[in-house]
């Protein structure tokens, strides 16, 4: 027989092979899973980790702060938020080395830099600032920061 054709037995074995592939993957066989850790997101306002450590970083997902005490207060908490997720794995501010922050009014930035910078120490992480129209919660400002071990 050829190599083009196959036999009823290959074939079955191929499927079989096949239907198994997505089982051994979700068991946590896949290297460059096994050292990924999930940690919770207590008050989430949805389906997400509060931060996923994988390959040497810790990538904290976007907090926001407490509402309805003004701005300066709002980006004071989310930071307060991102310092106590960092806690949770031994890291902190001085471990970030990108961070993303979302603003709902850039007439609002120089107020953000101002306790942004109070409250990073130098050297500051890469940081990019995107104007959005809305953010969750009614949040004013949303910041991620991915650090390092």
């Amino acid at each position: 027989m050829n190599g083009t054709h196959r036999t009823n037995r290959e074939r079955r074995s191929c499927a079989l092979l096949l239907a198994l592939l997505p089982l051994a993957c979700a068991t946590g066989s896949h290297p460059a899973r096994r050292d990924t850790v999930h940690q919770a997101a207590p008050g989430a306002i949805g389906p997400y980790s509060g931060a996923v450590l994988a390959g040497g970083f810790c990538f904290v997902a976007g907090k926001i702060g407490e509402r309805g005490q003004g701005f300066a207060h709002e980006v004071e908490t989310a930071i307060d938020a991102i310092e106590a997720q960092l806690a949770e794995v031994g890291l902190g501010l001085e471990d970030a080395v990108q961070a993303i922050v979302y603003l709902t009014d850039m007439g609002r930035y120089a107020e953000l830099n101002e306790i942004y910078a109070r409250r990073f120490p130098e050297p500051y992480p890469a940081r990019v600032c995107i104007a959005v129209a809305a953010l969750p919660g009614n949040a004013l400002v949303e910041i991620h920061v991915t650090a390092r071990r």
